[in-house]
């Protein structure tokens, strides 16, 4: 297809010029238009899709690392309840040793009750020995000093049987409490020693209640710090997990935003791709290039099909070119390609590179030459973008324009 133009050979001997000249020219041309012109550089349609695939590929990301978050959740929850059924296992626990050393505390009070009485006793056993040990000094003494007089006066004087008898049984009731009291003092003595006995091992037995109690309550110390710590801790983990499910919450909420307003963005490109098709078209003999065009499309083609066949660099010229004839867009190539959320290569700042080094190739020359020319391989189409489902047209090498 040919579109009719006017001075087509002039044009085509000013786009044959090539070199430094011309690379100077669009070079200082891209920075007017830079400093002048603050452009908010975005994407064509066709990275409008891209970036919506990569906007719904970091979504089903966000979910699943937000699965993976709430399954890590699940599992902090699980093993806190088991903690919270050892943790009410350890109350049992605690009620428990509470008890015990509520009787220890009992059992503690009563021994020292004991150890008293028994402390009491032997110092009453004490004091009766010490009476009893003075008693039977005096009457050692007595009877030391009287040797068996008195026994001997008393039967040489009785003076009849009957009182030697009663002498007689006098002396040996004497002699039976003297036994009496001997035994009484062995006796006193033997209980001495058993409450001494008593009371070292009531002594020692407190000793070891009070070992028991040391260790219950070190023991309950232990399992409440231990338990208060593991607590803390899954409660920690809960609450960063809880705060992460809610971030990657607030993540995909945005991520659907975004997919939202790129959604409607490339839903409003396709109707302004039906709209150009629709509106008024100027015919190729009304349109002035400028010297540096062909310069900025050549690199333009290279960066967007510049590994593509030859007829796909012609078809991006020709989109270039039907904005620039269409009503609905820019009416310079300039304008075209820096127009706002079209060109990426514009927006990235791979264009820049591309004009500064004038890395397009001969044949992207060729197609800018062919489409500035009135050439087009595609028609009306305005957009080009890489192939997706359900989106028809005319398909060159790994674009679809339509």
């Amino acid at each position: 297809m040919k579109r009719s133009y006017i001075g087509k050979s002039i044009l085509r001997r000013l786009y044959r010029k090539s070199g430094f000249h011309i690379a100077i020219t669009g070079l200082l041309t891209f920075a007017l238009i830079g400093a002048l012109v603050q452009i908010p550089y975005c994407e064509t349609e066709a990275t409008t899709q891209q970036q919506i695939d990569q906007a719904q590929h970091e979504k089903e990301d966000l979910e699943a690392q937000q699965q993976a978050n709430e399954d890590a959740l699940d599992a902090l929850r699980t093993e806190q309840g088991e903690l919270q059924v050892r943790v009410n296992e350890l109350n049992g626990q605690l009620e428990e040793i509470g008890d015990n050393l509520a009787e220890l505390e009992v059992s503690i009070v009563d021994k020292r009750s004991e150890i008293e009485a028994t402390r009491i006793a032997l110092e009453e056993a004490i004091a009766t020995e010490e009476w009893q040990y003075e008693c039977m000094v005096i009457r050692v003494r007595d009877m030391y000093e009287r040797g068996n007089q008195d026994y001997l006066t008393a039967i040489l004087s009785s003076r009849s049987l009957s009182e030697l008898l009663t002498a007689a049984d006098f002396f040996e009731k004497i002699e039976n409490y003297d036994q009496r009291k001997l035994e009484e003092f062995k006796q006193n003595r033997a209980f001495i020693e058993e409450q001494k006995a008593r009371l070292e091992m009531e002594e020692a037995e407190l000793e070891s209640l009070q070992e028991q109690t040391a260790a219950e309550q070190s023991r309950v110390s232990g399992i409440i710090s231990e338990t208060r710590d593991v607590i803390g801790e899954y409660s920690d983990q809960i609450e960063d997990a809880e705060a992460a499910a809610l971030a990657y919450e607030a993540a995909i909420a945005a991520k659907e935003a975004d997919l939202a307003y790129l959604r409607q963005r490339l839903a409003e490109e396709q109707a302004m791709s039906r709209a150009a098709a629709q509106g008024v078209w100027r015919d190729i003999s009304e349109v002035s290039f400028e010297e540096n065009d062909r310069y900025l499309l050549a690199n333009l083609i290279y960066c967007e099909a510049g590994g593509e066949p030859y007829e796909g660099q012609v078809a991006v010229g020709a989109v270039v070119i039907n904005r620039l004839l269409s009503s609905k867009y820019p009416d310079t190539v300039t304008g075209v390609i820096y127009q706002r959320s079209q060109f990426s290569p514009a927006g990235s700042g791979r264009l820049a590179i591309a004009l500064a080094e004038n890395r397009a190739t001969s044949s992207c020359y060729r197609a800018a030459d062919e489409a500035m020319s009135g050439v087009t391989n595609v028609g009306t189409c305005v957009y080009f973008r890489t192939p997706i489902e359900g989106l028809t047209g005319i398909q060159i090498g790994h674009h679809i324009f339509y």
